[in-house]
């Protein structure tokens, strides 16, 4: 006999079929068209899609990929980092940004973070710089930018280009600045989870450089070289956007700046119920930063008591992420030393729910739960 399944907690911690009912109709319409044109891979629908995320991003390029690891691998093969060189990335990351590098055949030199915001911050770069170093990956986590101003001076006095590892700051700003054109490349991943998700894999580079533009539309495309079908200028691969996937994220970015209001309301309300004083802390926001709260980042000294007590409530958690980059067994052989905020934080930290349909039911939940636990650890009442 079987179990019944059990049942989906109260707040569920996102929610992407209701993102996809707002757009089901643009889709629907969109498909209908793909399937009479029998145009699958590429095509008007990709260049559309593209030319919509360079203006959004504030670039003048966007070089559509088949998902955000291959757009940071190709971005650093576009520049030409490979073999004998190093890569600063912070190990507060998922392990992507590591493996990109990894797979374009440089070594990831890992950098420390900051214990507020644990973005990698300018201080952390310096002290990861060799005389090897060949660019720096920064990482713009959890929605937010990090501290391009100081981050970019490092990096110019050092002579690296900076490559904006953006997968979860889609619309997030740095003093005005949006994410991805603030480096000579940014990178996206439009996984279905992302605020800007496909319905698949999808990723893109964006630049305001068109020499790298080509290279990037060579690269994805095994090295063909522009307007030449049989001709191979360089070892490329193949990393094209679906022409489906195109598709829905048009339709998803017309949406996403209303979609992005919802997670900063949210938010906000999350801060009030935890504003740092208490056992809750949440990830320090910077007052030059405009985040777009992809994940709702809290830091406790009890995560799984915390995450129990949540789950008691029927709000569900995760934790992003729990083992620094420079800790994981495919990484370690890359690690200079130990880097002690990352690895600090990797203990603490808890993501709490946050999607833009969100009902108000579901935040006042939430809030009220965590506003509970912080009045339960004076008593010992969990």
């Amino acid at each position: 006999m079987s179990r019944p399944a059990p049942a989906a907690p109260a707040v569920p911690f996102t929610d992407l079929g209701a993102m996809t009912r707002d757009v089901r109709d643009d889709v629907d319409a969109a498909w209908k068209e793909l399937l009479t044109e029998s145009d699958f891979v590429g095509g008007a629908p990709v260049e559309r899609f593209e030319g919509e995320w360079a203006r959004y991003c504030g670039t003048t390029e966007a070089v559509g990929v088949a998902n955000g690891t291959d757009a940071l691998v190709l971005a650093l093969r576009a520049l030409g980092i490979g073999g004998g060189d190093e890569v600063v990335v912070p190990a507060n990351t998922f392990v992507a940004t590591a493996e990109a590098v990894v797979l374009a055949g440089a070594r990831p030199r890992f950098a420390d973070v900051d214990p507020g915001t644990l973005l990698l911050t300018a201080d952390g770069l310096a002290a990861a710089i060799t005389p090897r170093t060949a660019a720096v990956i920064v990482v713009h986590l959890y929605g937010q930018t990090a501290d391009m101003d100081a981050l970019d001076a490092v990096a110019a006095r050092a002579g690296l280009p900076v490559i904006e590892d953006a997968a979860q700051a889609h619309g997030a700003t740095w003093a005005g600045r949006r994410a991805g054109s603030m480096g000579r490349l940014g990178c996206f991943s439009f996984y279905p989870g992302k605020n800007l998700g496909a319905f698949g894999d999808a990723g893109a580079v964006v630049t305001t450089d068109p020499r790298l533009a080509d290279t990037l539309r060579s690269l994805r495309n095994h090295g063909r070289a522009g307007g030449h079908h049989e001709r191979h200028d360089l070892v490329g691969t193949n990393s094209r956007m679906d022409t489906l996937q195109a598709a829905v994220l048009s339709a998803k970015l017309a949406r996403l700046d209303g979609w992005t209001g919802a997670r900063r309301a949210i938010a906000d309300r999350y801060r009030e119920a935890a504003p740092g004083t208490g056992a809750v802390r949440l990830v320090r926001v910077d007052s030059r930063a405009a985040p777009v709260h992809h994940l709702a980042v809290a830091m406790t000294d009890d995560r799984d008591g915390l995450r129990a007590f949540l789950a008691q409530r029927g709000i569900a958690t995760a934790v992003h992420y729990p083992v620094p980059c420079h800790l994981q067994a495919a990484f370690t052989r890359f690690a200079d030393g130990p880097l002690p905020v990352a690895e600090a934080a990797a203990a603490r930290i808890v993501s709490l729910p946050l999607f833009p349909h969100m009902t108000d039911d579901q935040v006042a939940a939430v809030c009220g739960a965590v506003a509970g636990w912080d009045r339960g650890r004076g008593d010992g009442a969990r």
